[in-house]
């Protein structure tokens, strides 16, 4: 009986911990989206190795503390960014992960996300394709807000780094027999795109600041891409 409680105890903690870092990660800390999204689906079934990632995870808030987010929103007209990626079939279950980050102005980070994909991805275009799908109406009810707080926006920017996904949203239609499975649902980014509320720029994975949000990074790769999410000073 000491043990079940034991282990009852333990998930217990293991639940109330993951709750507080997401609050954190939502708030101050989106870097550490990726990994509190995956404890997050371990808190009715968490082991000892699930329980080491978590205090590795509290190691690290607790040496960066200090840090948060500087929202620099700039002195000319209201803008929306987003940036959208997503990495495929990375699951155990074949789905994929997508990664948001909704920017105001020149860097002022208002929403990242970081979540699982809730089907599963035939292709890398189409994890992108669900990634954004998904994530876009933030962007649009972001600037529908602005809009009522009186100011002029000019459409959403969405940033993209999957050449192939580009051309699906722009076109409105699969380009192949390989992409005709893909659900029309996903194709009302094209009507957005036509109707002006939205235009698709490309941008390198290296500066795709939604990187971070998709998949664990390590050393120097994770430190940069922490820094350019976070605009907080070295």
């Amino acid at each position: 009986s000491d043990g079940i409680k034991s282990k009852i105890e333990q998930q217990v903690w293991f639940h109330r911990q993951v709750a507080r870092v997401l609050y954190l990660a939502k708030r101050t800390k989106p870097e550490t989206l990726v990994a509190t999204a995956f404890l997050a689906t371990r808190v009715t079934k968490c082991d000892e190795d699930d329980i080491k990632k978590l205090q590795r995870l509290l190691k690290y808030i607790r040496s960066v503390r200090e840090r948060g987010i500087v929202l620099k929103p700039g002195c000319g007209d209201v803008t929306v960014t987003q940036y959208i990626d997503a990495a495929y079939g990375v699951h155990a279950d074949g789905k994929g992960h997508t990664g948001s980050v909704t920017i105001i102005g020149d860097a002022a980070v208002v929403d990242a996300a970081s979540k699982k994909q809730t089907i599963v991805a035939k292709s890398s275009t189409e994890a992108e394709l669900i990634g954004v799908s998904d994530s876009l109406g933030k962007g649009f009810h972001m600037r529908r807000f602005i809009i009522a707080q009186g100011h002029t926006v000019d459409n959403v920017v969405l940033y993209q780094d999957n050449l192939s996904t580009m051309a699906l949203l722009n076109k409105g239609r699969a380009s192949s027999d390989r992409t005709r499975h893909i659900d029309i649902r996903y194709f009302w980014v094209k009507e957005r795109i036509d109707n002006g509320e939205v235009v698709v720029k490309h941008m390198r994975t290296e500066l795709m600041l939604a990187d971070i949000l998709t998949k664990p990074l390590q050393g120097s790769a994770f430190v940069e891409e922490r820094d350019a999410l976070t605009n907080w000073p070295a």
